[in-house]
């Protein structure tokens, strides 16, 4: 068998992690194929550039409307390989998508039109400057399981309507939400060639980032994240990276107790907390400390856990066995570092392999792994604190900075502590939900990465900034150029002086000085 018909049968097996039926293959593209891919968008790209906004705005209007009439269908596909709850597919992942789509609609001609830019300076007054958001070329886009149609569906819209190619690689376990979006696109009047999805796993990946797009953004862990920057930096590929974070929430003395624990419950086990934004670490004053956790055990025990299908659960499977054994690590090390286990704490198989208990820890300490590393499932850590400083130290000590919230019934006092914790957004009396503000960027600082999506920002990062300079008067030769001399010398230590001198004398002195370069006839 040749080669060519060999990777032609390399096939993905996906499988629904609920109940691990088969839901489909896809095939695994090699470093021949995903450079294809490339090239196929790099030619498409350059008509697309050209092309009015308002036919790619024209593109989105009909996208838009082919997911709002064939939003069940998506979901299905979403819950079908990822697992989530049929609700949390419609309100996380296609709700997400169509207020994002809006947002471009409403804000994208703006933010991309071109920006005059005036100048300060007496000596460049007869310059017109003026400002343009180049598109990169191709951007490759390496996208994650756990939102699979949110997260690359935002990040491959911006980055068309500014004027790009996309060469979009799912991960292995959710190809299908991507190969969706590609097939709704398609469509809506889209090129096919515009969007490229290559699937496979993790060398296919990295074949894209060899490949030779022109920017990446790459969603995905810590450990992961670095091996694709320095791949990355061998030949200065500029990237945008999520990767993750370990989220506080802060409840101060005066929150209320029955919302902030709501708050807490859902923003821990929504998606079985396999959430980037998740609250991975909760800190409740001490003079309320016990009243929030009893809520948060009681709630929890209402939860209904199954497959995401069943209208009638609140929480489905994680991804596969290896996350699952990273929340039995951190739940079996804190226990035996010292925390209570008020709730959960094990894995469930009779309701299939991949099921584990919402688990609610107390008295967890920052020695634990579980208030250290991303745990990306249905814990809630929770512990006190007695003044608002050490809240404060306590959520900016880690090695993470994607979101926080702070709870209280003051806003002034939240917002204040809100400007002092290292975190890319900070919710006051909110969680997750800035995800879905399309208005706002998303994106952390320290070990969360680098760059950020959605809202003005996300768009920036599709293109880069280009200054086109264009002199009003193109047949006068400029003052500063050849035959310089000892007056020019004279007269260029004035100008300086009178452009910049506090002293006013100085600076009348540096202007008589100065009068001369402007009448200087032997230039070259």
């Amino acid at each position: 068998m040749n080669a060519i018909a060999a990777e032609a049968q390399a096939q993905i097996v996906v499988r629904n992690p609920a109940t691990q039926e088969g839901v489909g293959s896809a095939p695994v593209f090699s470093e021949r194929e995903i450079q294809a891919a490339v090239e196929r968008a790099r030619a498409a790209q350059p008509c697309w550039a050209r092309a009015s906004i308002s036919a790619r705005l024209a593109v989105l209007r009909s996208f838009r409307q082919l997911l709002v009439e064939q939003k069940n269908k998506i979901a299905a596909v979403i819950t079908a390989e990822s697992g989530k709850p049929l609700a949390e597919a419609l309100s996380t992942e296609i709700l997400v998508v169509l207020d994002a789509v809006q947002f471009l609609l409403n804000n994208a001609p703006s933010i991309l039109r071109p920006e005059r830019v005036p100048h300060a300076n007496p000596a460049m007054k007869l310059k017109r400057g003026l400002l343009v958001g180049q598109p990169y070329g191709v951007i490759g886009i390496i996208s994650p399981w756990n939102y699979p149609f949110s997260l690359p569906s935002v990040q491959t819209l911006t980055a068309l309507i500014s004027g790009n190619a996309v060469v979009l690689k799912p991960s292995e376990l959710t190809p299908f939400s991507s190969l969706e979006l590609q097939r709704l696109l398609g469509e809506a009047g889209l090129d096919r060639d515009l969007l490229q999805v290559v699937t496979g796993d993790g060398p296919a990946g990295s074949e894209l980032v060899a490949s030779g797009i022109d920017k990446l953004v790459f969603t995905g862990s810590v450990a992961t994240g670095k091996k694709v920057a320095q791949s990355a930096a061998a030949r200065l590929l500029p990237v945008v990276l999520e990767l993750g974070g370990k989220d506080p929430m802060i409840v101060l003395d005066d929150a209320d107790v029955d919302v902030a624990s709501s708050a807490a419950v859902w923003g821990a086990f929504m998606n079985a907390g396999q959430t980037c934004l998740s609250v991975e670490r909760c800190y409740v004053h001490q003079s309320i400390y016990n009243e929030f956790l009893q809520a948060c055990v009681e709630k929890t025990a209402r939860l209904r856990q199954g497959p995401g299908t069943d209208s009638k659960v609140d929480l489905g499977p994680m991804i596969h066995d290896r996350q699952l054994r990273t929340v039995e690590r951190h739940v079996e090390d804190a226990i035996s570092r010292g925390a209570r286990l008020l709730a959960g704490g094990k894995a469930l198989p009779q309701l299939g392999p991949n099921f584990f208990a919402p688990t609610v820890l107390a008295d967890v300490t920052h020695e634990m792994a579980v208030m250290r590393e991303e745990t990306f499932g249905p814990i809630l850590p929770v512990r006190s604190f007695q003044t608002d400083d050490e809240a404060v130290a306590l959520a900016n000590d880690s090695e993470f900075g994607l979101a926080a919230s702070v709870w209280t019934s003051n806003r002034g006092r939240g917002e204040a502590l809100a400007r002092r914790i290292n975190a890319g957004t900070v919710m006051v009396n909110d969680v997750i939900a800035c995800f879905g503000i399309s208005e706002a960027p998303h994106g952390g600082v320290k070990a969360s990465g680098i760059g950020r999506t959605h809202g003005r920002y996300g768009l920036e990062e599709m293109v880069w900034p280009k200054y086109i300079d264009s002199d009003r008067l193109p047949g006068m030769k400029k003052l500063w150029w050849y035959g310089y001399g000892p007056a020019f010398h004279t007269q260029m230590s004035g100008f300086v002086d009178f452009l910049f001198d506090r002293n006013l004398i100085k600076r009348m002195r540096g202007a008589a000085n100065s009068t001369g370069s402007f009448l200087r006839r032997k230039l070259l």
